[in-house]
């Protein structure tokens, strides 16, 4: 037998002729089966779930070569569609964004209109060995069908097309002779074909109508595997199933259930279900999803899948669930390690790092890293839901705490600023100036309705005198799945004791938001513009 470098080498030339990045994938071969058994060093220890225990959600997982890429839904939040990478299915970083900016109307910018709830939904990524590019393609607010392109996944990300056809939780496949496929839509299932350069459709066809006993299908994902089609699809929040053509991706297709209400790997959290399959380097398979996990979001886990012999895909279970753990992927030892989703960041350099996505896009006038984050006011309203320039960062769970420094001194009559729990119930701790003093504060009552409307501004709860120029704030967050879901908010003068600040804030979990809580920085004028305030530490932190 060949050594496996040898063996890896031609492995990837076969990737790359064969389209495997992208969705069309060969079978594994006794020669890999073997040379993972000879060689431990590939092995590793077992995984947990969640793989990532942070908000992301309707994942689209693919590999290119050895290197692992997944995408995810953002909603309002910008920039959109981040792009994870990964190099053993288990530790993962965030690599970009596949969307730079939402720009798709003036509600996007909190400019007489808002988008909480729009935005990014459920989205394709793909790799296409022909012309070595990343695409993003998904659609948005039900009128047009975007596709972003770049030659790397960390970008830069830019705007390919547009199509005039809304692919409603579509999955992009390149087909192993170059072709470009999309499957979509809610219940009725189609499947169109792009133009060779992907920018207008050639074709498109219904393919499949969910029988009424299923219930809703939606969330495609498109592969061809062994010379079939496959479509994934999700019975939402409870469901996952597949249809199969041997006869090209027109079909006809016919349908097996994966999964029905089976036990996630988060105790009060719900079924995995809307994610993508994907095939390591020595053939085996897995099934990366995401469970509600309200408060913190919908959380990605990992799973191994075997293929009966007339192919069609089995979860691998444990104890009748999906499991908490499960022996790691055999894949070659990681080129380096991912970049940790939590810690310190200081805002160093003059860019802000890919963990960061605003709420509606920023102004871009009114903020800059340098060395430390500035925030400047950017908007004169009561309300934290229509001011621009508030920065998001997901929580980790099960339990963490956010800690930020904080230079209060440019602050302005009026303005408000401080560490935010944002969803739509919010609550937050800060800073509040008016008549010249500036005085500490926690605030709950924040509150939106099922328009997204807001119903509550927030409600002073305690307050306290505000030291010099600079404080520490913090926020922990419990979101684990259930009540009592606690949060509380503390405040420091030095930066090592800390004395908490008001009552606990009971975080909701209602699933329509879709979106998890976030920890959220943001400072906004309740007079006129003109005051700042600078962030020179964030640190996300577990017991």
């Amino acid at each position: 037998m060949s050594c496996p470098r040898h063996y890896w080498g031609r492995r990837r030339a076969l990737t790359a002729a064969a389209g495997l990045a992208s969705g069309a994938f060969l079978p594994l071969t006794a020669a890999a089966r073997g040379i993972a058994a000879e060689n431990p060093a590939l092995a590793a220890a077992d995984f947990t779930n969640p793989v990532v225990w942070q908000d992301f959600a309707d994942i689209d997982v693919i590999r290119v070569g050895t290197t692992y890429y997944a995408s995810a839904s953002t909603m309002h939040y910008s920039p959109g569609a981040p792009v994870l990478r990964s190099y053993d299915l288990v530790n993962w970083e965030i690599a970009g964004h596949s969307v730079p900016s939402l720009d798709f109307g003036a509600k996007y910018d909190l400019n007489g209109g808002r988008g909480y709830v729009r935005g990014i939904w459920a989205s394709s990524l793909a790799y296409r060995p022909s012309n070595r590019t990343f695409y993003w393609l998904g659609q948005i607010d039900f009128a047009r069908t975007y596709i972003y392109t770049a030659t790397a996944a960390e970008g830069p990300w830019s705007r390919h097309t547009t199509i005039s056809t809304p692919y409603y939780d579509a999955g992009l496949l390149v087909d192993t002779d170059d072709t470009l496929y999309v499957a979509y839509g809610n219940s009725t299932i189609s499947v169109a074909q792009l133009s060779p350069d992907g920018r207008t459709q050639v074709r498109s066809q219904q393919v499949f109508t969910t029988p009424s006993s299923v219930g809703t299908l939606e969330g495609s994902r498109f592969y061809k595997i062994n010379g079939q089609y496959y479509i994934f699809l999700t019975r939402p929040a409870n469901g996952q199933y597949i249809l199969k053509s041997s006869s090209g991706p027109f079909g006809p297709y016919t349908m097996r259930q994966v999964l029905l209400d089976l036990r996630g790997p988060i105790p009060g959290g719900g079924v995995p279900h809307q994610g993508g399959l994907v095939q390591t380097q020595n053939g085996a398979w897995y099934y990366l999803a995401f469970v509600d996990a309200y408060p913190g979001g919908r959380v990605p886990a990992l799973a191994p899948v075997t293929w009966t012999s007339d192919g069609w895909p089995v979860v691998q279970l444990v104890n009748g669930a999906w499991g908490a753990s499960y022996p790691a992927p055999v894949v070659p030892t990681p080129p380096r390690q991912v970049t940790p989703m939590i810690g310190v960041d200081t805002f160093d350099g003059t860019t802000l790092k890919p963990r960061w996505e605003w709420n509606h896009n920023p102004d871009n006038t009114k903020w800059s890293v340098n060395n430390g984050l500035t925030l400047r006011t950017a908007t004169v309203t009561n309300d934290l839901y229509w001011a621009r320039n508030t920065l998001t960062h997901r929580i980790q769970g099960p339990t963490s705490t956010a800690t930020v420094q904080l230079d209060h001194s440019t602050m302005r009559d009026g303005d408000r600023a401080g560490l935010a729990l944002l969803r739509d119930s919010s609550a937050w701790i800060g800073l509040k100036r008016d008549g010249g003093a500036t005085r500490l504060v926690m605030v709950d009552g924040l509150t939106m309705d099922g328009n997204w409307n807001t119903t509550g501004t927030g409600v002073e709860r305690a307050s306290a005198t505000a030291p010099g120029g600079r404080v520490w704030l913090r926020a922990t967050a419990d979101i684990r799945p259930g009540a009592p879901r606690p949060a509380t908010f503390s405040y420091s003068t030095d930066g090592v004791t800390f004395t908490r600040l008001g009552p606990a804030f009971s975080m909701g979990n209602d699933w329509r938001f879709f979106m998890g809580y976030r920890f959220a920085l943001f400072n906004h004028a309740t007079q006129a513009l003109g005051g700042a305030v600078r962030v020179t530490r964030f640190e996300l932190s577990t017991p």
